[in-house]
């Protein structure tokens, strides 16, 4: 797990217990709003009213020409093909259209492009397929953005083109009759983060005109609407926030018999899903159809009306989930060997791992996961023979589409959005791709931005109960733009640990004053848990209030934890010039010195390894437990690196966390014959060694 960025949100308490007064609510409810944003009472009055805001669609740049063209296409009984995408957002938007115009009495089809076999958006070959099928009007849900000569070769086959996307335009626009997204420059509408499916509720709103009615469409769609936005993770916030809400309560009692197939397989039917659920049941499912096999089948799921037809796909829907996930841990094992097996890549400010025929479907899924695990923008690329695909995640603060955009040269297609972005090169590029994109992180992020984890409030232990749970509910759905709250629990002393559930998780539990609280750490074995009884500690969690034996009572879940005081802006920037030394990047003398380490650091850091028969953990708790002011991160591993080269140790620094074996020493060992010794000294203009020259061990 990366190291992250523990921010405490600000609040003015004074404003917030004002606040509580005036509109009757809770303190901390009041607190939450406000690290949200949200000071104006009439803004938390509409926060919370039930009735859905929704903007004018008209105010889209181009609707009102989509929305013409499409009511002429009804109209004249033309043939339209609804062309979409093969995740969950494009999936919920295609069955959605199409159902819409199908009610219409629209001529009406779909498309959903094979991610293997023609990749994501428009292509000439699918193009060429729906003029073969006499197809007058495609309309593009969720992309066609950046699709300049796919439209243009449409237009020259005597088929018209209306684009509806979200995804950041290019400086040139596709020549269709309309091109829908809020990011284009020249639209000024007020929302901007749509997801696709969102656009094409917009679309019908438009197509409905004076007369929609309103709370009609959102009873027919709202349950698509919500798992495509979820699934698009965009901010869950203005617009989304309305159809997300509106959304849950239809997906609860949804007559989608599609969709009730599909909750039953999951094991949730009849349940009211919060938008995590709906993120971890739902949306995976969905988007394993194209990922695995043929994407149009979750289309036909979502439409269907015939109750064994909608068992039957989504047995297979969930099989082929199921066979998501396990190729999907083989591909992310195999990436981790690589950069095993090639750790210069490891202190890249941006990860570039490829392999040869790694399933398309999942590379992302493994991208998001990588970047997850170290901390860093990731792109994970498959390659077959002389082409390849990638895939790509980012992390808050670096825009992954600038930086592939910076690439286009080597790249023979490409499109996402800061956070994610997708792309095709040569298998012969790839290398030069890797060294290109990291040059452009170089010259734009001189130290690259770190994962932040956002603490909304501080609480005392004494504090705790089971009303923050009940105020913290209110504030659902969560999702991208609207977390679900964090509370800190900081200044607390580890006083006991408990394996629970066979050893996999952990009971933890920290005191402060006269309290003591007990916190849940799943998926951490006692092994695995770096912290001693003792330890100061700051905490991340949430909170739960569940019903037990007819009592109401509060679970507290540990997200993160690190040891208290902790200086985070100093372990940054240690590990930073510890990846600038691997890199061969130029060091001036000062930053040679803070890396050097010298007698003392050595025999203080090899004592405390050999009384405790080596180390698994943090490199940050390693430093605290080695109890040296002067000692800081950057140093620690480059002495653990010369450990390990004059044979006292076995090390391995990956992915945050430090394993040392101790190795059988027979003779003393001269430290000043290592290479990084040799290396770091002739970076001190003074030729002074710090003490060096006579370390033996």
């Amino acid at each position: 797990m990366s190291v992250k960025k523990w921010n405490v949100l600000p609040c003015d308490v004074v404003s917030a217990e004002k606040m509580a007064d005036t509109l009757g609510i809770p303190k901390i409810l009041a607190v939450l709003l406000q690290t949200r944003g949200y000071t104006d009472p009439e803004q938390i009055r509409n926060l919370f009213e039930n009735q859905n805001s929704f903007t004018d669609p008209f105010l889209l740049k181009d609707m009102d020409q989509a929305a013409q063209r499409i009511l002429a296409a009804i109209d004249g009984f033309e043939s339209i093909a609804v062309y979409g995408d093969y995740d969950a957002d494009g999936i919920t938007a295609t069955a959605m259209l199409y159902s819409y115009l199908e009610s219409c009495g629209a001529n009406v089809t779909y498309y959903i492009p094979d991610r293997e076999g023609e990749g994501y958006g428009l292509n000439l070959g699918a193009i060429k397929v729906l003029r073969e099928k006499e197809i007058n009007l495609i309309v593009t849900v969720d992309n066609g953005i950046s699709s300049v000569d796919e439209v243009a070769y449409a237009n020259s086959l005597g088929m018209d083109v209306v684009i509806t996307d979200h995804h950041r335009p290019r400086e040139i626009l596709p020549p269709a009759c309309a091109v829908v997204d809020p990011y284009r420059p020249d639209d000024f509408s007020p929302f901007k983060d749509f997801s696709g499916v969102g656009i094409a509720f917009k679309l019908i709103m438009a197509l409905e005109g004076e007369d929609c009615d309103l709370t009609s469409l959102l009873d027919n769609y709202s349950d698509l609407v919500a798992i495509g936005t979820i699934g698009d993770v965009v901010p869950l916030n203005g617009e989304n926030r309305s159809f997300v809400r509106a959304g849950l309560e239809s997906i609860a009692r949804t007559d989608r018999i599609g969709l009730k197939a599909l909750l039953e397989q999951a094991g949730m039917e009849g349940r009211k899903l919060t938008a995590n659920q709906v993120a971890f049941t739902i949306v995976p499912r969905i988007n394993a159809t194209g990922r695995i096999g043929s994407p149009d089948r979750a289309v036909r799921l979502l439409i269907s009306e015939f109750p064994d037809e909608a068992v039957e796909l989504s047995t297979e829907i969930c099989d082929d989930n199921d066979y998501r996930r396990q190729i999907e841990s083989e591909i992310f094992e195999k990436v981790i060997e690589i950069l095993k097996e090639h750790p210069e890549r490891l202190y890249d400010r941006v990860l570039v791992v490829e392999g040869e025929d790694w399933h398309q479907g999942v590379i992302g899924i493994v991208s998001s996961r990588i970047t997850e695990l170290f901390g860093k923008p990731s792109v994970i690329i498959s390659y077959s023979g002389g082409e390849a695909k990638g895939s790509g995640r980012s992390v808050e603060g670096f825009s992954l589409f600038e930086a592939v955009c910076s690439c286009e040269s080597l790249l023979t297609k490409f499109g996402g959005h800061p956070m994610a972005a997708g792309l095709s090169l040569p298998t012969e590029k790839i290398d030069a791709f890797r060294t290109a994109i990291n040059a452009y992180a170089a010259k734009h992020s001189a130290a690259m931005p770190v994962p932040i984890l956002r603490i909304d409030c501080l609480l005392q232990p004494d504090e705790l109960s089971t009303e923050i749970p009940r105020c913290v509910s209110m504030l659902e759905p969560f999702g991208m733009g609207n977390p679900a709250p964090l509370f800190g629990l900081f200044g607390v002393t580890l006083t006991d640990l408990t394996p629970v559930g066979g050893g996999k998780h952990l009971r933890v539990s920290v005191s402060r004053g006269n309290y003591t609280v007990r916190c849940m750490k799943f998926g951490t074995t006692l092994e695995e848990f770096p912290y001693h009884v003792g330890d100061r500690l700051d905490l991340a969690v949430t909170l739960d209030a569940r019903e037990y034996n007819g009592k109401n009572t509060l679970s507290i879940y540990i997200r993160d934890i690190k040891l208290s005081g902790s200086g985070e802006e100093e372990l940054f920037a240690g590990f930073a010039l510890y990846e600038r030394y691997h890199r061969g990047e130029p060091l001036s003398s000062a930053q040679g010195n803070r890396l050097l380490p010298n007698r003392d650091d050595f025999a203080a850091i090899y004592r405390l390894l050999r009384a405790q028969n080596g180390y698994s953990g943090n490199a940050e708790v390693l430093l605290a437990h080695l109890g040296r002011p002067g000692m800081k991160v950057e140093k620690l591993l480059i002495a653990l690196e010369v450990l390990a080269e004059r044979n006292l140790i076995q090390f391995e620094f990956f992915a945050g966390k430090v394993t040392v074996e101790m190795l059988p020493v027979s003779q003393k060992v001269n430290l000043m014959d290592s290479y990084i010794i040799h290396n770091l000294c002739n970076l001190k203009k003074d030729g002074e060694h710090n003490g060096v020259a006579s370390q033996d061990l």
